[in-house]
């Protein structure tokens, strides 16, 4: 089984699940599936792949309205990626600091 940070940033390597998730992010609500397949040049089984890989990693949640299905972002497994990033933007900070007061001493 995967971890959470393994799932988050296999749904988020591919540039048209980006897009799509950056889509829900930025309309704050629930999208039908049909309106996000309208912005993309991909069949709708093409998108629903997409969708359910996100939703897999827990990005977005989806709920059925009647005959529609609507799609919902959830930006908080991106939280641990983040935490996970931190450490090695710390970690290059800190050897770059050092290389920086090791040539100011040469």
């Amino acid at each position: 089984m995967q971890d959470k940070i393994t799932k988050t940033l296999k749904a988020i390597a591919d540039p048209t699940r980006r897009e799509i998730f950056h889509a829900l992010v930025l309309a704050a609500t629930a999208l039908p599936i049909t309106q996000i397949s309208n912005q993309f040049d991909i069949s709708r089984q093409g998108i629903t792949k997409h969708l359910k890989t996100l939703e897999d990693a827990g990005l977005i949640f989806m709920d059925t309205k009647g005959r529609e299905r609507f799609c919902y972002a959830n930006a908080k497994p991106l939280i641990e990626v983040n935490k996970w990033l931190q450490f090695y933007e710390q970690f290059w900070d800190d050897t770059l600091g050092n290389l920086g007061d090791y040539l100011d001493q040469v």
